[in-house]
């Protein structure tokens, strides 16, 4: 039945807003494991070489990063996310699959099941363009969806392993990345503070 719902709302929404459906680009490639992807020595680096020096200081970084370190990450990028509304127009910005993502690897690590209508929620957007997200990040194979064994109405969604492993790895990268640049700089800079001593 909410299959049958979502798609009426699906068309409903396309005939409105005079859109046609949404082709499926290729599947996204199979994940690589976050050790791969630290790794900035063995990829090639767009526009600059990465110096011996700062691969260490990448390697180093990376070595540091705990689960807990990406729950937190995770959850700040999706604060920042909303707090940008206080300073520029939210009409500006849209990427409610990014937030989709963000919301149920937060969920997914602090083991708490996820009501599909609380994943449109956490999306930013009208529900029925959620739904739609959701599908594609469903056929794509980032995310599954299960039936509430109490409640018949009520669906549930999740990452699943693939999504899962790519948000890992994401996070990974970023994290050990913003460490080593921005943490750099910031562990190098003296506080005003201290300066006018």
């Amino acid at each position: 039945m909410t299959a049958r719902i979502t798609r009426r709302l699906d068309r409903t929404g396309r005939r409105r807003a005079g859109l046609r459906r949404i082709a499926l680009a290729a599947p996204l490639p199979e994940p690589v494991a976050a050790a791969e992807t630290a790794m900035p020595a063995q990829r090639e680096p767009v526009g600059a070489d990465i110096t011996p020096s700062a691969a260490a200081g990448l390697q180093l970084a990376s070595s540091r990063i705990t689960s807990d370190a990406l729950l937190a990450f995770a959850r700040e990028c999706y604060a920042i996310r909303r707090r940008r509304d206080r300073h520029l127009p939210s009409d500006l910005f849209g990427e409610p699959t990014w937030d989709i993502l963000l919301d149920l690897y937060v969920a997914t690590r602090e083991d708490r099941p996820v009501p599909t209508t609380s994943a449109c929620i956490g999306a930013d957007v009208p529900p029925t363009t959620a739904l739609r997200w959701l599908r594609i990040l469903e056929a794509r194979g980032l995310v599954e969806r299960e039936d509430d064994g109490r409640d018949g109405r009520r669906t549930f969604v999740r990452l699943s392993d693939r999504g899962l492993a790519a948000m890992d790895d994401w996070l990974h990268v970023a994290l050990a990345t913003l460490d080593h640049t921005v943490g750099s700089i910031l562990r190098r800079s003296v506080p005003l503070a201290e300066a006018a001593e």
